[in-house]
């Protein structure tokens, strides 16, 4: 198939919006996906089995997955009872891959195939790691401490010896356009992208960088900030972007932005998240721009 080469960032279900619009228009799709989460199904096989947090992966598998296939419906589905309550089958059968081959990477690709996955997920990274954010409150660990803070000016990865496989990095080198978000702030966009060589991947990468900004701010991570606030936590961490696609109608003030701004419609009927196609159009829009 003939397009652009696009790669998404971020985490779980704001980076699988993203997938989905980019399959719409793309030639070649990848994802390059959080693996700090410490809640729920993730950070209970965390804890029992040592292994990166593997919901996010999930979510974007099946946003890449064959729409016809039966497994990709069956990876979202969780048990209700009994000690597997609360885990989602795509976790269990990633952590069994991930057992079987000895290789996250391999894992993911395999889990890809069996999917029938119209595009590649790529972990930021294969190493456990845990979200590490410092500001006003000083330092607090663990993505689900830090989503619930307040006054962040820096987050960053720990072990700091963690780092993006060679994957992510060729994906990110031969893209012709990178999409960062949307999602949350700090905890999934930030969370993918300070993996050490992956901000400096992006902004050596001939790419069209797009920064996809959320609908309202997330309280409390977020309360109060304008697009420009965001824009620029990214700068602090080392990334500038060329583009912003901002809702018209979003809750969220502009403030003052000095990369170029694409006003449009992006928001599903519910207004709470970002709707595939309107978002589809607005990226490739954009892209066609920049050639």
């Amino acid at each position: 198939m003939s397009g652009p080469r696009v790669v998404a960032i971020g985490g779980g279900h704001g980076t699988a919006v993203t997938l989905r619009a980019a399959l719409r228009y793309a030639g070649e799709v990848a994802g390059v996906v959080s693996v700090a989460d410490d809640g729920g199904s993730s950070g209970r096989l965390r804890e029992l089995l040592d292994v990166v947090a593997l919901g996010d992966l999930r979510t974007c598998l099946v946003a890449v997955a064959d729409p016809a296939s039966a497994l990709a419906r069956a990876f979202e589905e969780r048990f209700t009872v009994g000690e597997l309550a609360g885990h989602a089958l795509g976790n269990l059968v990633l952590a069994g891959l991930l057992d079987t081959l000895g290789d996250l990477v391999a894992a993911v690709d395999e889990a890809g195939r069996l999917l029938g996955a119209r595009g590649r997920i790529l972990p930021a990274t294969t190493t456990r790691v845990d979200l590490r954010a410092t500001g006003g409150e000083g330092a607090v660990t663990g993505q689900v401490a830090v989503s619930a803070a307040t006054s962040i000016e820096r987050v960053e990865l720990v072990p700091n010896t963690a780092h993006a496989p060679g994957e992510v990095l060729e994906v990110l080198a031969r893209a012709d356009q990178i999409v960062i978000g949307p999602g949350s702030l700090f905890t999934s966009v930030l969370a993918a992208a300070v993996v050490p060589g992956v901000a400096e991947a992006i902004m050596a990468s001939s790419a069209q960088r797009v920064y996809v900004c959320n609908l309202r701010p997330q309280p409390p991570e977020t309360d109060g900030f304008t697009v420009a606030d965001h824009l620029a936590a990214l700068e602090r961490h080392g990334l500038h972007v060329d583009v912003v696609l901002y809702d018209r109608v979003s809750s969220m003030p502009l403030g003052a932005v000095s990369s170029r701004v694409v006003e449009a419609p992006l928001a599903g009927r519910n207004g709470l998240v970002h709707d595939p196609e309107l978002l589809c159009r607005t990226l490739s829009s954009a892209l066609a721009r920049s050639w």
